[in-house]
């Protein structure tokens, strides 16, 4: 599980890092060229129900391996792709492909993994996830400096075929699957169900802001440190996402901090902090503008994992498919936020784009405090 995370991950957001350099060499505005990754979120977020359901019936096992293999396929294929519209395609299609890991595998280890591992279990699988997104986008970053973009997202492709032919090879076959068929219907319900509480709507806004802020400054990010005054190569502006491990930190320790102090206080302070962080990377000095990105993907990370925790403590019944919501919301905000971020740019700069993110974390602060006002569904297990 630790290599599908690594490899869904990593194929999921090849193209962030050489957004300029696709922007110069297939000739199209920032805008476009952020749908490189935006329509690959996309097809993910609506392809999560239904490869949910295909595992039901076909199996967990088999359905994302089909997933890891075909992903691999299309990535590889999109260093060929002869043109920007086929290159959009077939990241598209790769999207579509890439749902499959994430759809099933919180749900195949909970059914497969004894009870007292399935923390560590669960850990090692989202640590294979953060390090897939940080990897992947250094590696294509590196790669597309010394030859190109086309060798950058087949060097990533290549790293994702290995991680499939290893999770194929090794991963366990499913025991703990109760026979099941596929229940759009059911599950459909069950989601109904989730719209109707205000809390669960509210939660999802959380998770569309924040990961439309997120993308928005990290696509920007890009053509920013390549012009002037900075002019970073591709390498170098890849580097700054070595500052994702201080996200998984802050996500860790947030969720510690929730379980001592509640979730109604930290997840306020979460987004305050990201807020922080987007209005440090209006200052110019280079240093300050990675010290801002640090601060957002601080406040990123430690806002997500309690939105994310709190949907499955408040979910009443059918926690799977408040999840599958959740995750829906949170990559719809990814591919509405990351065009914009593009279109912010090209019309006022960095100055568009600080103001685009600060409305947005601005909202999701004013949803954060409404959920502190929220009332708990159940008293067992306040929110």
């Amino acid at each position: 599980m630790f290599a599908a995370g690594v490899a869904t991950f990593a194929g999921l957001y090849t193209t962030q890092p050489l957004l300029p350099l696709l922007s110069r060499r297939l000739q199209v505005g920032a805008g476009a060229s952020t749908l490189t990754l935006a329509l690959t979120t996309a097809a993910l977020a609506v392809s999560l129900l239904p490869a949910g359901w295909l595992s039901d019936r076909w199996g967990r096992v088999p359905t994302m391996t089909v997933s890891l293999v075909l992903s691999a396929v299309l990535g590889e294929l999109a260093a060929l792709a002869p043109s920007f519209a086929a290159l959009l395609v077939l990241r598209g299609l790769q999207g579509a492909a890439l749902a499959g890991v994430p759809a099933v595998g919180m749900t195949y280890l909970s059914e497969e993994i004894e009870a007292g591992s399935l923390g560590a279990s669960i850990g090692l699988y989202i640590g294979g996830n953060a390090l897939g997104g940080m990897s992947g986008r250094l590696i294509a970053g590196v790669l597309a400096d010394l030859y190109g973009w086309r060798v950058a997202i087949a060097g990533v492709g290549a790293v994702s075929v290995l991680c499939a032919v290893l999770f194929w090879q090794i991963v366990p076959p499913s025991r703990g699957q109760a026979a099941s068929g596929t229940r759009p219907r059911a599950a459909l319900a069950a989601i109904a169900v989730h719209l109707r509480d205000r809390g669960q709507r509210r939660l999802d806004m959380m998770a569309a802001l924040l990961m439309g802020t997120f993308v928005a400054v990290y696509n920007a990010l890009g053509f920013r440190l390549h012009g002037p005054p900075y002019r970073l190569s591709e390498a170098a502006i890849a580097s700054v996402f070595l500052v994702y491990p201080l996200g998984s930190a802050s996500s860790a320790f947030a969720g510690r901090l929730a379980d001592r102090i509640g979730r109604r206080r930290v997840l306020p302070a979460g987004v305050l902090v990201a807020l922080a962080g987007v209005a440090v990377t209006a200052l110019h000095p280079l240093a300050l503008v990675v010290a801002g990105v640090a601060l957002l993907t601080v406040g990123f990370f430690a806002a997500h994992s309690v939105a994310a925790g709190w949907v499955g403590r408040r979910a009443a019944s059918a926690r799977a498919q408040a999840s599958a919501l959740y995750l829906l919301a949170y990559y719809v905000g990814s591919s509405i936020g990351g065009p914009l971020g593009g279109v912010s740019w090209t019309v006022d700069g960095w100055t568009g784009v600080t103001v685009l993110a600060g409305g947005l974390l601005v909202c999701a602060l004013l949803v954060s405090l409404a959920l502190r006002v929220t009332p708990p569904l159940r008293a067992p297990a306040p929110a």
